[in-house]
């Protein structure tokens, strides 16, 4: 099995995530190794709104799969097969609290995780308010504490928060209006018993041979050296 296909539809999105395990939504370091590489550009991004930007949600909810910014600092879907074992290899063993104990993580990030976990799905918004994080945008810009969107970055490559959906505003006559806002979330909590059971069944370093197997099945003819850099 080779990382080859063609993106029209949102079934065509849906059936990749499904078959691939791995799909990074820009380029990678690994040529070719992204949606925005396999997908028709009328598909990638429309006016109409009918493409794969829109059909991120969608796709998340019904395949049940994570997707976050996991692999480069850049989203990705990982398939409800897979994601134990990425997050296995990415959490080294620990949940998070106990991360925290030994003192490998930050409190900042701690403290978006504890508010995360209490409220979660919550889109980001809500989470900036309620935890009185600052904001910068195009038409509103508040102040207060700094860091949200490095910490939730960061939380999600480490595997702990997850996007499990995007939600829009409804005009008045039904319509969608402006970007999706991204609802953050735990697997614990999206994937249930398919992830919290098998998260912690074999040891990081088995999960990790694991995915190494899965990418090179993958990309055959990519060098050892590139999977490992990407999968770090």
């Amino acid at each position: 099995m080779e990382f080859d296909f063609y993106v029209r539809t949102k079934q065509d999105l849906i059936d990749a995530v499904q078959t691939f395990g791995i799909v990074p939504y820009f380029s990678t370091s690994i040529p070719g190794f992204s949606l925005a590489e396999h997908c028709h550009p009328s598909a990638l991004w429309s006016d109409g709104g009918e493409d794969s930007w829109a059909w991120k949600g969608p796709v998340i909810q019904t395949t049940g799969c994570a997707y976050g910014k996991f692999f480069e600092k850049k989203a990705a879907y990982v398939s409800r097969e897979l994601f134990p074992d990425l997050a296995n290899y990415r959490r080294d063993g620990y949940d998070f609290d106990a991360r925290y104990d030994d003192g490998l993580a930050k409190f900042q990030d701690k403290q978006l995780f504890d508010l995360i976990e209490k409220n979660a799905p919550a889109l980001s918004k809500e989470l900036r308010q309620t935890g009185g994080y600052a904001y910068s945008g195009r038409w509103q810009k508040t102040e207060g504490t700094k860091g949200f969107d490095t910490s939730v970055t960061r939380l999600q490559e480490q595997c702990y928060v997850i996007i499990s959906d995007f939600v829009y505003t409804i005009d008045r006559h039904g319509n969608k209006r402006g970007w999706g806002v991204a609802q953050y979330d735990t697997p614990e909590r999206f994937m249930g018993a398919d992830f919290t059971e098998r998260v912690y069944a074999r040891s990081p370093e088995e999960s990790y041979e694991r995915l190494m197997e899965h990418l090179t099945k993958l990309f055959p003819r990519v060098p050892e050296k590139a999977l490992k850099k990407f999968l770090k």
